[in-house]
């Protein structure tokens, strides 16, 4: 199916008035691969209509990070929405979604100060600012959002629930490269040996993974390893963190904890910033 195509907020309210029953919304920043592709198939089961929004939201993008390069590639964005199935997508310039510089924004609080919020301060801000944004243009009845971005999803997560927004948001699974490497636009910024040094996230992951058994230091101390090697390596791993954290709140956890935790990782490689995470279980389901 051909979607129909709105640039500006008149277009967008008269595509959307025209939507019957319920509309699912994808948020993008364009450079659309697999992992885009699994949430718009995922949007068609939970509403009768998929939206995708295609913007590179300057807000979120902090000094000296990439929004300049960022990947921009509509035509081909185009195409996979068509290919998908989404009956909407709405490709906002700058000067529409902000038609005047914000004065009153989304503060993430604390939750957006912790984990990648050390590493890039006011991206979660700008984030929410985005998404808020867009709740309030498309209405939509659902959102999807990716679970490779944990720490995001908590906080659109929270940020509905403590501002009351009329919209279900669902995760949908992370999607990976068969070597393992999570899908993510910035992957085209890698060469070949950068990419093979990126691998070490997924690794230590793995590692955590298979050593969760032992409990959350075991865990922990499985990854680091696999991410040590790593800062070797050449070129090296950059390692900007590595945490266990609450999923919902995204603090730390201890030994002692039981119950459901995500083990999250970012990192550098050359000038690219990486991200990726792995949601484990500690203790038997009683005594979690």
């Amino acid at each position: 199916m051909t979607p129909v195509i709105a640039r500006t907020r008149a277009e967008l309210a008269a595509a959307r008035s025209r939507v019957q029953g319920t509309l699912a919304l994808v948020p993008t920043m364009g450079a659309l691969h697999e992992g885009h592709r699994s949430l718009i198939r995922a949007a068609r089961e939970h509403a009768d209509t998929v939206a995708v929004s295609v913007f590179v939201n300057p807000l979120q993008f902090g000094p000296g990070e990439d929004f300049e390069r960022y990947p921009r590639t509509l035509d081909d964005d185009l195409a996979v929405c068509a290919a998908e199935g989404a009956g909407l997508v709405f490709t906002p310039s700058r000067e529409v979604m902000y038609p005047a510089e914000p004065q009153v924004t989304i503060r993430s609080g604390p939750m957006g100060e912790r984990v990648e919020g050390i590493t890039r301060p006011g991206h979660f801000d700008g984030m929410l600012t985005v998404v808020m944004k867009l709740f309030q243009l498309v209405r939509p009845d659902a959102a999807i959002f990716g679970e490779k971005d944990a720490q995001q999803l908590a906080m659109i997560r929270r940020m509905v629930a403590d501002l009351d927004v009329p919209v279900r948001v669902v995760g949908a699974p992370t999607v990976r490269e068969p070597d393992g490497l999570a899908l993510s636009s910035r992957n085209r910024y890698l060469s070949e040996p950068e990419r093979r040094t990126a691998l070490s996230l997924s690794r230590a992951l793995r590692a955590g993974e298979d050593a969760s058994a032992a409990g959350p230091a075991a865990a922990v101390e499985a990854a680091r390893a696999v991410l040590d090697k790593a800062a070797a390596e050449d070129p090296p791993l950059a390692l900007d963190y590595l945490v266990l954290v609450d999923p919902a709140t995204f603090t730390e956890i201890d030994d002692a904890h039981r119950g459901p935790a995500v083990l999250a990782v970012a990192g550098r490689v050359g000038t690219t910033h990486l991200i990726d995470n792995l949601p484990l279980r500690f203790g038997s389901p009683k005594e979690s």
